[in-house]
């Protein structure tokens, strides 16, 4: 029965696979990244709130909470990511991406019927060990895609990832406003199913499994990591990711309680405010990425990555001070802007970095750095609200995009982010 299932979808998916090209592959992508982006990104606006609805038998605040449900999704991936890329490299990135998807819709769909956080927090547990579109799409993108278009290809990634996520929180907000905290996550579920099915369905992978399938263990993959954690530049890049994430991210458990304290009338729709501030913000990070991925191959990733943290630091600053929702909505949206650039730039210099073989791999490692930031950055957010109010969350994640500058300015190779791929062999070779 297996033969015959597998038999019919490979007959199925060439019926309907595009001609082969990088270009074909990569709009697919970007419209399975849109309608993944738009799902995931739907239940942000609200989770916090939805989470005190659920309520907490311990008793626990609404703020750890918060932290905890958005955390150990960040820890589960962490863990797997790498090995997800592993994978990838050895049996196929596109069967990767549709493991994410697939996993995706089940595991959303199940959080729109918890009954209690703690449920919530199991089932975002089960996410983080099944997902992961970003680095799978990245990992199918960075092989396909010719070295001196990398930069332009994550910049469209980014594009169709930030445009979901413009629209997710804006109608998630406005579904939970109209029809309850369940039926975003049945919504997203549905997207996700129609992602997976454009994938298994539009793209054409041109892969040729590794030849020596028998050093697919423990040790094996252990020492694959190694080596491209070693490689020149890229444990430098991974460190910064790693604080652009931490720094993006901090602000994700308070940001809808801040936005509600803001606004001057309890009968205000709070949920779509929340989606609103968010959406305008990824809209803007749209226009970042794109631009930005594009201008970092013509001079150089290094210079727009320290120009967005500093722009980053002065942005978030004045956000500790905002009277009104409105104010919030503008800086939010400048600093968009800027979170483009920190996202597509890394992702373009892991490419340059490292070989398409090992692509799996590089951005399995990737995803897990982020999601390892995605950890940390929802307690600590959360613990310095506790501490010193939620405005202090926006001076910490500050604080942090000048950490990011700094480590950029003094310890990112010069030469390593040149538009030449043969000066960077060169480079690293010397």
């Amino acid at each position: 029965m297996a033969k015959v299932l597998t038999a019919n979808y490979h007959s199925l998916a060439r019926a309907f696979s595009l001609p082969h090209s990088w270009k074909v592959t990569l709009g697919i992508l970007v419209i399975a990244q849109i309608l993944s982006a738009i799902g995931f990104s739907m239940i942000f606006p609200f989770l916090p709130l939805y989470i005190e609805s659920l309520g907490s038998a311990g008793g626990h605040s609404t703020e750890l909470l918060a932290g905890v449900v958005i955390s150990v999704q960040g820890i589960t991936m962490m863990i797997a990511a790498p090995v997800w890329g592993a994978v990838a490299d050895r049996f196929g990135r596109k069967k990767m991406i549709m493991r994410a998807l697939f996993g995706g819709a089940i595991t959303l769909a199940l959080m729109g019927f918890v009954q209690s956080a703690e449920q919530l927090i199991i089932v975002r547990a089960v996410q983080g060990v099944v997902t992961g579109t970003v680095s799978a799409n990245n990992a199918l993108v960075a092989a396909a895609t010719p070295r001196r278009r990398v930069g332009f290809a994550m910049g469209a990634l980014q594009v169709g990832l930030w445009a979901g996520v413009a629209v997710g929180p804006l109608l998630g907000g406005v579904l939970a406003d109209l029809f309850g905290y369940s039926v975003p996550f049945v919504v997203t579920a549905v997207l996700l199913l129609a992602g997976g099915m454009i994938v298994m369905l539009g793209v054409n992978e041109d892969f040729s499994a590794p030849r020596k399938r028998e050093d697919f263990h423990a040790l094996a993959i252990i020492r694959g990591w190694k080596s491209i954690v070693q490689t020149s530049g890229v444990g430098v890049v991974l460190f910064l990711r790693f604080l652009s994430s931490l720094a993006r991210v901090i602000i994700v458990p308070i940001a809808p309680l801040f936005v509600v304290s803001l606004i001057a009338r309890e009968t205000d729709p709070g949920n779509t405010y929340a989606g609103l501030v968010m959406a305008v913000s990824a809209a803007t990070s749209t226009f970042g990425a794109v631009y930005l991925g594009n201008l970092g191959d013509r001079i150089s990733h290094r210079k727009v990555l320290i120009y967005c943290s500093i722009a980053a630091t002065a942005l978030y600053v004045p956000q500790a001070f905002v009277g009104d929702v409105w104010q919030l909505l503008f800086l939010q949206g400048l600093a968009g802007i800027a979170a483009g650039g920190l996202v597509a730039a890394p992702s373009a210099l892991l490419s340059r970095y490292t070989d398409k073989d090992t692509a799996g791999a590089v951005y399995g490692i990737d995803n897990s750095v982020v999601a390892g930031s995605k950890a940390v950055a929802p307690i600590f957010g959360a613990s310095v609200a506790i501490l010193i109010g939620m405005r202090g969350a926006f001076i910490a994640a500050a604080v942090v995009f000048a950490l990011i500058a700094l480590a950029a300015w003094h310890l990112l190779p010069s030469d390593a982010l040149t538009t030449t791929p043969k000066r960077l062999a060169q480079s690293a070779s010397a």
